[in-house]
């Protein structure tokens, strides 16, 4: 009978090794209980596992019920659960699971407090995570070197970087992971400055290091930074991989950088790196906002469409939105229903954004229908491109009833598309109105001023154009200059009007008069040749 129970839990244990499902898994675990085998530790391991922590499974609900079920559960089995509820979109179970272990006698050990940091840095909840920092004191944790990572990690993701950093200045010992974890804490800060002074210090870098670093930059807007890191990177550091060119793509498509940007995607083929999901999403969002469109329709079409996901769509189709293609838009919209990708909010607001510049009302109120069937709020963004959407086609009253009507609070958004709208097509009257309550909502905007000027100027107000700019200069906002960049042998250029900055000013403002009446030449010979028509 021994060698037969044997036998029976030892086949079990294959079977859950090769389970795929939660319905096989509830198959075996129905034959678990039939034989007798409810409380077998090994049998009972591997169900939690599965059903907590296998993307097969995800079934963590199950999992938790399982362990309350069982006579004596070891810590393994409540970490398990705990470690599960801290992956799930709702981490409260965590912390439940956790007090229902302390009330049950169990003490926790060091695998426990980390998915429990984890817990707390997904809910965004200071206060319990403190009290988890207090618990992991309490049972004299305190000097774990993996427990002391986790927490520099979860106050980083709180934004407290003075508690990351004493607890990373009280590790006695620190590993690779310890000083990736607080360059990645004070980039998520925004203090670049100290994130590259950790970076320096570090007695070794992995391409984890230099990715985080690169990442800080680009999510703190310094995209040039970004640049100059990845450069160092390739010549005194570990070959990049693709997490490392996903940042890398992300900063060329700011800077508009196409020719670095076509570079990065010849590094990854030559280089043979995995094409993943996300990195091709990069190449296409690079491409389409570095005004290579037909290259992002490339890489777009080079994946098999079974295995993209709502965010390539979604580049695929904001970027042909930004290239005024509607008709392309809308017809790639209707290729991604047919494929089966459920579209989302941002989906929609690139879709409201084409028809704006193609003056389809019809179809943009449609789509801002759709967000509310399918189960979708529509945001501030939303409402600001339907009042874009009947501005430009010179519907301004009911674009502002739209405005009065909407169940959130105007926006500068909203408003500034709706002021643009009515300058164009005249409503001077409107114009002023929001004019008015743009300055009063946003006072320290220099275009919110410089739009009301506008708009005064048009019906040649000129006393209340030159009243309003002199109101900006009187509480001290300067009209910020427009510049256009320039890229040019590996290099970015920005110019601003009459601009001698430039080493190579004289020349080029030579070409541009050369260019400027070249221009002239050829639009007076086209007007004779009209004349001559008539």
């Amino acid at each position: 009978m021994l060698n037969s129970s044997s036998s029976l839990s030892l086949n079990l244990i294959s079977l859950l090794d090769n389970c795929k499902s939660m319905f096989h898994l509830k198959q075996i675990h129905a034959l678990v209980f039939a034989l007798g085998l409810s409380q077998d530790d090994i049998c009972l391991s591997k169900i939690l596992s599965f059903s907590s922590l296998s993307d097969s499974g995800n079934n963590v609900l199950y999992s938790s019920c399982v362990l309350y079920s069982l006579s004596n559960p070891t810590i393994f089995n409540w970490n398990t659960v705990i470690r599960g509820y801290s992956k799930t979109r709702n981490p409260n179970g965590s912390l439940s699971v956790y007090i229902h272990m302390l009330r049950a006698g169990v003490s926790p050990h060091h695998l426990t407090f980390p998915f429990l940091a984890r817990a707390s840095a997904r809910l965004f909840n200071p206060h319990l995570g403190m009290s988890i920092h207090a618990h992991i004191a309490k049972f004299g944790f305190h000097s774990d070197l993996f427990i002391s990572n986790s927490l520099v990690h979860m106050y980083s993701s709180f934004r407290d970087i003075s508690h990351a950093r004493k607890v990373f200045d009280g590790m006695p010992l620190k590993n690779l992971v310890s000083w990736n974890s607080m360059v990645d804490a004070y980039a998520k800060c925004g203090y670049m400055v100290f994130a590259r002074q950790v970076f320096d210090s570090m007695p070794e870098k992995d391409v984890l290091s230099w990715t985080c670093l690169i990442d800080g930059y680009v999510k703190n807007v310094n995209y040039g930074d970004a640049m100059s890191v990845f450069e160092n990177m390739r010549t005194s550091g570990p070959r990049p991989n693709e997490v490392t060119l996903v940042s890398v793509l992300c900063a060329c498509a700011h800077l508009g950088s196409l020719d670095k940007g076509r570079m990065m995607h010849q590094y990854v083929i030559h280089n043979k790196l995995p094409l993943t999901l996300v990195l091709r999403t990069s190449l296409v969002d690079m491409y389409a906002k570095c005004g290579a469109i037909h290259e992002a329709l490339n890489v777009f079409r080079g994946m098999p469409k079974e295995t993209g996901d709502v965010l390539i769509w979604n580049a695929m189709i904001g970027g042909l939105a930004n290239h005024g293609l509607i008709r392309e838009t809308l017809d790639l919209f209707l290729e991604m229903n047919t494929v089966g990708v459920k579209p989302d909010e941002i989906t929609y607001l690139s879709l409201l954004s084409a028809c704006a510049h193609g003056g389809f009302v019809k179809e943009a109120w449609d789509f801002f229908d759709c967000l509310g069937r399918h189960g979708m709020s529509p945001k501030i963004e939303h409402y600001a491109c339907m009042i874009d959407v009947m501005a430009r086609s010179g519907q301004i009253a009911e674009a502002y009833r739209f405005l009065c009507e909407a169940p959130i609070e105007p926006s500068a958004s909203m408003l500034g598309a709706l002021l643009s709208g009515c300058i164009n097509h005249g409503k001077l009257d409107v114009a002023e109105i929001i004019g008015k309550r743009l300055i009063e909502l946003e006072p320290r905007h220099d275009g919110r001023y410089v739009g009301l000027s506008n708009a005064y100027a048009i019906v040649r107000r000129w006393e209340e154009a030159r009243s309003t700019r002199q109101a900006m200069e009187r509480i001290g906002v300067k009209k910020s200059p427009g510049y256009s960049i320039v890229e040019m042998n590996g290099g970015i250029d920005r110019f601003i009007a009459q601009d001698k900055s430039h080493p190579k000013w004289k020349e080029i403002y030579m070409m541009l008069s050369l260019v400027v009446s070249q221009m002239k030449h050829i639009v007076n010979y086209e007007d004779e040749e009209l004349m001559l028509w008539l």
